[in-house]
């Protein structure tokens, strides 16, 4: 009797061993409509994560862009999301849209820019901002990134909400009604190419709205956030014109929460394995260690901060 409950305390022990070798942490990412970036290389990061980490599952869920996925990392809902540096910056100071700071939220790395894309059809006049003026016009989804970053320019450029017939309308919406005609114009914040508009592009005759290199200028000495940068020719199928526009940088960010060594981990394992990332998008190309930091906005969370010091990287304070 003694060798038999012997026998089983050890075979207890081993099968609790077992089941903590097993254990592993589930996290979640936060990205975007389907339509979007943030969706694909959200699921390009949670396959790499998963893959090279052994003790973590990582899993990305669509989500409703920045604002919407920040409000989720503060009611700790989600641990990782993919988001704009302006919007995350608005979060933690409690600028609107956001009722109160969001104090933990934390950045984890800069991925690529994303360009304010202006779409309309030929035909409909739009050729400048200007032009908006009295047209059916799509400015973002609620809770997104782009209408935080839409007012701004509009305000720049000297357009009111009641100047225009303003409707609020993500990517793929604002794709579907542009192609049944029911909006003139609409404001994408993404990536390029965009997967809604590429789609839009094969459907009709689009076009992208030039920004003024004066109105730029202005633009960023309101909202520093913002960089001037180019849509090559080409890029849409009918658009054989590069379009001088604004861009944001997209960034990864955290639920302050999540530990050191796990963010350490998650760092590493982006950073040291962007071969497998580039494949999942075009704009999966431009991430990179050396810019990594690039238009910083928040503070940055002490896991990755480790790995980026141990790289020669420059960490900003906040």
């Amino acid at each position: 009797m003694r060798k038999t409950w012997i026998l089983l305390l050890v075979a207890l022990f081993v099968g609790v061993g077992c089941v903590g070798a097993d254990a592993k942490e589930f996290l979640s990412i936060a990205t975007g409509g389907v339509a979007g970036v943030y969706y694909p290389l959200g699921g390009g990061l949670a396959q790499v994560l998963s893959n090279h980490l052994s003790d973590i599952e990582v899993t990305a869920e669509a989500g409703n862009a920045s604002a919407a996925n920040i409000n989720l990392i503060a009611g700790h809902e989600v641990q990782m999301a993919l988001v704009q540096n302006d919007v995350a910056s608005r979060a933690v100071n409690g600028d609107k849209p956001f009722k109160a700071p969001v104090k933990n939220l934390r950045m984890i790395a800069s991925l690529y820019p994303e360009h304010v894309q202006c779409i309309t059809v030929k035909g409909t006049g739009i050729k400048t901002l200007d032009d908006l003026k009295g047209k059916r016009v799509s400015v973002g989804a609620p809770g997104s990134g782009v209408g935080d970053s839409v007012a701004p320019i509009l305000r720049v450029a000297g357009i009111k909400y009641s100047d225009i017939n303003a409707d609020f309308l993500d990517f793929a919406n604002t794709a579907e009604r542009i192609q049944d005609g029911q909006l003139d114009a609409g404001f994408v914040l993404a990536g390029y190419p965009t997967a809604a508009v590429m789609a839009l592009a094969a459907q009709r005759d689009i076009d992208l709205v030039a920004f003024d290199d004066a109105m730029l200028d202005k633009l960023i000495a309101d909202s520093p956030f913002f960089a001037k940068d180019i849509i090559p020719a080409g890029t849409y199928t009918g658009v054989d014109h590069d379009t001088l526009t604004p861009a944001v940088i997209a960034v990864l960010v955290c639920d302050a929460d999540l530990s050191e060594a796990v963010v350490y981990d998650i760092t590493k394992a982006i950073f040291e394995n962007l071969d497998e990332l580039r494949p999942v998008h075009d704009k999966a190309k431009l991430v990179s260690l050396e810019k990594a930091l690039d238009g910083a906005a928040i503070t940055v969370h002490p896991g990755a901060a480790k790995y980026f010091t141990e790289k020669g990287l420059k960490v900003p304070k906040f």
